[in-house]
């Protein structure tokens, strides 16, 4: 269960900052502030639980990560084509 819980804070982290640096650079102030509770929060989950983290919660962190961003690339551009949109 620790490491489900260890691989979505991990994928949230990092889909967060990966939506965060696409929001920075395309101006949106509003989401750029919301975006910055998620990034928060996942850390400090993960701030909380890796210090005494077993190999495979380890491994399960790291696995996050590469699904997070690669979804935040795919998502984004949806989600501020679909505000902008009358």
């Amino acid at each position: 269960m620790t490491e489900l819980a260890l691989f979505f804070s991990s994928f949230v982290a990092v889909f967060a900052l990966g939506f965060q640096q696409k929001n920075v650079t395309g101006h949106h102030y509003l989401a750029a502030f919301f975006t910055s509770f998620a990034i928060g929060g996942s850390q400090i989950i993960l701030w909380r639980v890796v210090p005494g983290a077993s190999t495979a919660q380890i491994i399960a962190a790291l696995c996050g990560g590469p699904f997070g961003i690669i979804a935040a690339m795919a998502i984004h551009p949806r989600i501020m084509r679909r505000k902008a949109q009358p």
